[in-house]
């Protein structure tokens, strides 16, 4: 877990924590108290786990009072308008901590250090808030700042917010607008009801995007705890108050979260939420709900390569009964019906089932079902289904894609712009096709014939004699013999990171991990695109137009470490001298990473140019799960 003494000095006030509820709502901020972010809140729950969430709190204003109200010390921090501080709690920031939960540490006096805390109780979905100064005579002041709003939203100042208020012994509940979930807020403090409205916040991270980034907030009133009683607690929840104390909160949420073997796994559960009876994969936070391929890639590590494997037979179950016509939905979006427009994500988790299987875990009944799940999917591939996705009948491989659908992982699109289109058979769409029919070909022999003709096919048609590594993309745009040259790393997948390889030629798979070293290793991850290209954006930045034209034009992906590494490993030696290289080439930077930017978690993506600067979602899935996998598999165990 992460610590950061002096964060101002170390530039570190901007760097965010994340406490995650098991449906799909959270808490997040930053180790310096602003909010930079409109998804930065203490109360944001799922109304329609994991989906329709909702932000309910977003922060608090809290500080210090003496007797006679002369003397006000800050504790929180908010920039305003176009960027002004105020308060400024820079100076008095001694430490922010991660460990058990986030943990700020105040210098008051000469002789006093205040230790605040927030943490989420992830089966009640409770936000807990706990304030400590020994031998005080000071009074905290703590006003919560409510909107009630969509989580993509922003919320201004209006007539209809309800500052009502109803006190029911230590709870006070208000329920901003009609159609919202009610928020609790249970404390061993007073409650004085003032409301107001502060006004223009300004999130920093929004501004940079390219978004509207000022808000309005309501506040209806002010909880005071006098500290020389000892500590102050406020808990905040959605339509129910705590069945426990805030003090057993503490105490079964620190045993829980002390169960994890790992620091790692401990930040994987973050992503582990609840879907109708089972489980499902969040994509990432703050913003992605779960998505198809992210949940069967980050499922490898998360999961599997962790021994969460009844976690992982749940969640394989709960996505097989969605087949359709051969697909699996690429989002389940929070309202409206899931989205079938992925090509590979249905190929993913034909792999995640192999790396399932293979744990033994599963009994005969899933084993039969997952197994005609598989069938079921390449049943559909083979026969055409959406989008032009269908096994060509000339050679065996898998052609995908119609003008203005972005089908592949590479799926950034603007209006009706599909950046990166790769219609036709784009190379890493191979590897999982001719994975899938591998795998399935160990229970229905009828898919090895199809399995050995594709594979015959990809090593005939992929090498490029001019580098000896491989194309992006034949047959593009359906034409027949069009390739696209573009050096990029998902040829990587057709030597490494699937279960079969689809490189026989030592000498191909040393070329496609030398080019792919050379020109797309950065120490986050795969630039998506060679600094050479005429197309390459090195830095993701700027407004939406300008992020999504960049998202796989040069951008840094650390997920795809995966399939480097393992690639890297089978041209190096896979042994335990090449292993230990791996972990401090590879690895290492990434575990650095762990303390910068989302806290104990891995980001989406980084700039393609040094010094790779993090970007996208702060705490993504498949990103930390890959490195929970190289973990495992540089640690000897297959």
């Amino acid at each position: 877990m992460t610590r950061i003494d002096s964060p101002a000095r170390e530039g570190r006030l901007n760097d965010e924590w994340l406490e995650a509820d098991a449906f799909g709502g959270f808490a997040s901020g930053t180790a310096g108290t602003e909010r930079t972010r409109r998804y930065h809140a203490l109360l944001l729950t799922a109304t329609q786990p994991p989906g329709g969430r909702m932000v309910l709190v977003n922060g608090v204003e809290a500080w210090l009072e003496d007797a006679a109200g002369a003397t006000r010390i800050p504790l929180t921090m908010q920039r305003y308008g176009e960027g002004s501080v105020w308060p400024d709690i820079s100076a008095s920031l001694l430490s922010f901590s991660t460990e058990p939960w986030p943990t700020w540490r105040y210098q008051i006096n000469e002789t006093q250090v205040l230790t605040a805390e927030v943490f989420v109780a992830k089966e009640s979905a409770n936000t807990v808030l706990r304030w400590r100064l020994d031998n005080s005579a000071l009074t905290l002041k703590v006003r919560p700042l409510m909107s009630g709003r969509d989580y993509h939203a922003l919320h201004h100042e209006n007539a209809a917010f309800n500052f009502d208020y109803i006190a029911n012994g230590n709870q006070i509940r208000w329920q901003a607008y009609g159609d919202v979930p009610a928020v609790i807020a249970e404390s061993n403090g007073s409650y004085v009801h003032a409301p107001d409205w502060y006004r223009n916040f300004c999130y920093t991270v929004e501004r940079e995007r390219g978004m509207d980034f000022n808000e309005d907030l309501a506040t209806p009133g002010v909880f005071s705890f006098d500290l020389s009683r000892g500590e102050a607690v406020l808990v905040f929840s959605a339509n129910e108050g705590t069945q426990k104390t805030a003090a057993e909160l503490a105490d079964v949420e620190q045993a829980r979260r002390a169960a994890f073997p790992t620091a790692l796994q401990r930040s994987a559960d973050s992503y582990i939420v609840a879907r109708n009876e089972g489980s499902t994969i969040l994509a990432g936070f703050p913003w992605f709900t779960d998505w198809g391929r992210d949940t069967f890639i980050a499922m490898r590590g998360l999961m599997i390569a962790s021994g969460r494997l009844s976690d992982a037979e749940s969640i394989l179950l709960e996505w097989s009964s969605t087949i359709s016509e051969g697909m699996l939905p690429n989002r389940f979006p929070d309202s409206g019906a899931p989205e079938y427009n992925s090509v590979d994500a249905s190929l993913w988790f034909v792999v995640a089932v192999h790396d399932y299987l293979a744990t033994g875990h599963a009994a005969e009944k899933t084993r039969d079902r997952l197994q005609n799940a598989v069938d079921a999917i390449l049943e559909g591939y083979m026969n055409g289904t959406r989008y032009q996705i269908a096994a060509d009948p000339k050679d065996g491989l898998l052609r995908a894609g119609v003008p203005g659908v972005q089908l592949t992982w590479m799926d950034a699109k603007v209006g009706d712009w599909v950046v990166t289109p790769r219609i036709g058979k784009p190379v890493e769409v191979q590897a999982l096709w001719i994975n899938a029919l591998r795998i399935a070909a160990a229970w229905n022999p009828r898919w090895s014939e199809s399995a050995a003709r594709a594979t015959d096919a990809f090593q005939q048609r992929f090498t490029n004699p001019a580098s000896g590594a491989l194309y992006d993309v034949v047959d593009a745009d359906h034409e027949s013999g069009d390739i696209d040259h573009s050096i990029r790393p998902n040829q990587l997948f057709a030597v490494g990171g699937l279960p079969f390889s689809l490189i026989t030629n030592d000498e191909t798979a040393r070329a496609v991990v030398d080019q792919c070293e050379q020109l797309l290793l950065t120490p986050m991850g795969m630039r998506t695109l060679s600094p050479h290209d005429p197309a390459y954006k090195g830095r993701y930045t700027g407004t939406p137009l300008e992020r999504d034209g960049a998202y796989h034009q040069g951008t840094v992906w650390p997920w795809l470490l995966g399939a480097f590494v393992q690639a890297w490993l089978r041209v190096h030696r896979d042994n335990p001298a090449s292993k230990a290289e791996a972990r401090e080439r590879f690895l290492k930077p990434l575990y650095e990473h762990l303390h910068r930017a989302g806290l104990d978690h891995v980001s989406e993506v980084a700039d393609g140019d040094a010094p790779h600067t993090p970007g996208g979602t702060s705490f993504q899935a498949w990103s930390l799960g890959e490195l929970m996998r190289l973990e495992r598999l540089l640690a000897g165990d297959s």
